[in-house]
């Protein structure tokens, strides 16, 4: 049984929360917070505290909390010599205050507190400074998910911001079409199967195999007409010039 503390309250700590606890091989010992609201929000039943000098003693202390706060709470911790990973794509291991063990487990996914998601699926990236701990960290990422990963801190930025690319502006892309359905009195669950079989088709061959659209058959017609459509909307007019031009830049097609 590996003995954990969860520090934050947020949309990470929420999931893990849930998935720890669920787990036969997991104790979920104590959960803190910086402030009672984000403690009382939540539906763990076991010891909570705001204080980092009242922290029980645990196997390790997962710190799932906004990315710019990591270094100072790992500075607050009164401890020494314990293990004390984040769960960050983009900070490295390194950041984390010397005076414990440090590791990261930075579960792949977007996280929002209302979806449930299977954390099986999940791929869970971790580091650790030495092979003790690892063997730790990876007991405790199997006991959760069935995706376990050993990167380091550089690659894990390099992934992060491949997920930045594919999630998050995708997910703005979703919002674009969003606005131009809405303004046009149509229904946006109307693209949603587009969307689906869009993402279904790269677990078969590279995304630029599977590529289709006026950019990639170099349909120069076709994108006027669709620039002339957004002429209202500068920004969304750039946008369109923009990933049009990379599109055909990566097919080999002519500039709009």
């Amino acid at each position: 049984m590996i003995r954990i503390v969860v520090l934050g309250t947020g949309n990470v700590a929420t999931h893990l929360l849930k998935a720890f606890i669920t787990s036969s091989n997991v104790e979920v010992v104590q959960l803190y917070n910086r402030n009672q609201k984000g403690l009382d929000e939540t539906d763990f039943n076991g010891p909570k505290t705001t204080d980092t000098s009242k922290l029980l003693e645990a196997d390790c202390y997962i710190i799932a909390i906004s990315d710019d706060a990591i270094a100072k709470l790992s500075s607050l911790l009164t401890f020494k010599n314990r293990l004390v990973l984040h769960t960050s794509g983009s900070v490295s291991l390194q950041e984390l205050d010397q005076k414990n063990r440090r590791g990261v487990f930075y579960p792949l996914q977007t996280f929002s507190k209302k979806r449930n998601l299977n954390f099986n699926e999940i791929p869970i990236c971790i580091e650790t400074e030495n092979d003790q701990d690892l063997h730790l960290v990876k007991s405790l990422g199997l006991a959760i998910s069935n995706q376990l990963f050993e990167i380091n801190s550089e690659k894990r930025k390099q992934l992060h911001l491949a997920a930045v690319f594919v999630c998050n502006f995708v997910n703005h892309l979703y919002q674009v079409g969003f606005e131009i359905t809405s303004k046009n009195e149509l229904p946006f669950s109307i693209l949603i199967p587009l969307i689906q079989e869009t993402a279904h088709k790269i677990k078969e061959a590279p995304p630029a195999e599977m590529q289709t659209g006026p950019a990639k058959r170099n349909d120069q017609k076709t994108m006027v007409k669709h620039l002339n459509l957004l002429s209202e909307e500068p920004d969304q007019k750039k946008l369109y010039k923009l990933i049009s031009e990379a599109i055909q830049q990566t097919h080999g097609g002519k500039k709009l």
